[in-house]
């Protein structure tokens, strides 16, 4: 087992680097480079291939076989990755992004989605019942740390490496991590056979919400992050309001965030590992994200109220951060079981459905995340910080009473 999950820590950690290149280290090149904050954020656009993994999900199940899938897309990602050094740099005074740069983006995550999807099914296939707690553990930890790698890594290295020098690095790494697939035994597993391929149809969604415990599951992925996406998204911009300097808060929820979630993941990787059963721990985790929450808005409700500020070395400054970091630190624990679920629940799909099933319960669960993070401030602006943090109370009860609802195949 320890040779495959290695295997998988590295594939994932590659797999992390496009998210953390283009939410940290593009945006600041960009901005440095002289475009507008709009345009920086309407380059968020480029995401979009990530939405549609449902469209190219039945190719992997159907064409070929996932290690074919992941080689080429990885290779595919070096490949734009040295385009993109052989452009000129993003020169001082540019009004927006040259379309050359978009549309390579744009590839880029093309490929990235391509990737998340092989890799995903590869996982699926290769992990046994007794090995998804630790591989899930991997895989959320591995793409952090990528992401991580890129956003922040990358970018102490700006001052030292020219804009081609960054980009040809990622590209010969992303070749060696292609080398890598298509040379590892663990990885070379049977093609499907013809005769086995699905009809994909009209009546793909059909087949795959037949699949034993998936209506059950997507409603679960969908909802499951509603309350602590809403708050994590709106406490942070309380501190500042609150007297924490931009830098420090920085430091919190970026380093501090990244290192807790890390820390949660693991911990729920060597529960499952130590065989404790996914539903009743589920059900634990979630009781214990609910009280970081509820510990978090009583803190909100009196910072509100007394309209304190939080000084250096008070009490309240610090019952503050450590709630920052108690959720995050809960996030990655429920996250990690989460995830295992819903590997658990594709592994109950034919074998040429996995990958599309997969992509349909991860698709659900960005969307569910999305919806919150896009809503939060409109909530806050709206209904008051009060009520707000109210509503995300019981957005986060829901999943823990509808996890009674959990059909038994998926115990």
């Amino acid at each position: 087992m320890r040779g495959k999950l290695l295997l998988l820590a590295g594939l994932y950690l590659v797999q992390g680097l496009p998210y953390g290149l283009q939410s940290g280290l593009l945006p600041m090149l960009l901005r440095a480079g002289g475009l507008s904050l709009t345009r920086v954020g309407l380059a968020k656009v480029l995401y979009a291939p990530w939405l549609f993994k449902l469209v190219w999900a039945p190719l992997v199940d159907t064409w070929g076989s996932p290690r074919a899938w992941l080689t080429l897309s990885t290779a595919a990602l070096g490949l734009v990755c040295g385009l993109l050094a052989a452009l000129p740099p993003v020169e001082a005074g540019w009004a927006e992004l040259p379309i050359a740069v978009a549309v390579l983006l744009l590839l880029l995550n093309l490929g990235a989605a391509v990737q998340d999807v092989a890799l995903d099914t590869l996982a699926v296939q290769l992990l046994g019942p007794t090995e998804l707690g630790p591989g899930n553990t991997v895989q959320v930890v591995a793409y952090k740390l990528g992401a991580a790698l890129a956003g922040g890594g990358l970018l102490a290295l700006v001052p030292t490496l020219s804009w081609p020098w960054l980009f040809l690095l990622l590209a010969a790494t992303y070749w060696l991590a292609a080398s890598l697939a298509w040379a590892a035994p663990a990885l070379q597993l049977p093609w499907p056979q013809p005769s086995k391929l699905p009809h994909h149809t009209q009546h793909l969604l059909q087949d795959l919400l037949v699949v034993s415990g998936t209506l059950w599951t997507a409603g679960f992925v969908f909802t499951y992050k509603l309350g602590e996406q809403g708050a994590s998204n709106l406490f942070p911009l309380l501190l500042l309001d609150r007297g924490l300097s931009a830098p420090e808060l920085g430091l919190w929820n970026g380093v501090g965030a990244v290192a807790c979630s890390i820390a949660g993941s693991s911990l729920g990787g060597a529960l499952l590992a130590r065989h404790w059963k996914l539903l009743p721990l589920l059900r634990s985790v979630l009781w214990f994200r609910l009280g970081g929450l509820a510990y978090q808005t009583t803190l909100l409700f009196y910072l509100d109220t007394l309209g304190t500020r939080l000084g250096p070395g008070t009490v309240l400054r610090g019952a503050a951060l450590l709630s920052l970091c108690l959720q995050h630190f809960l996030g990655g624990l429920v996250t990690t079981a989460t995830f295992t679920l819903m590997m658990r629940c594709s592994q109950l799909a034919p074998s040429n459905l996995q990958a599309t099933h997969y992509s349909l319960l991860a698709t659900l669960e960005l969307l569910g995340k999305l919806l919150l993070g896009m809503l939060a401030g409109a909530l806050a602006d709206s209904l008051g910080l009060r009520l707000c943090f109210s509503l995300f109370l019981v957005l986060s009860a829901t999943p823990v009473l509808y996890l009674g609802l959990a059909p038994r195949t998926l115990a």
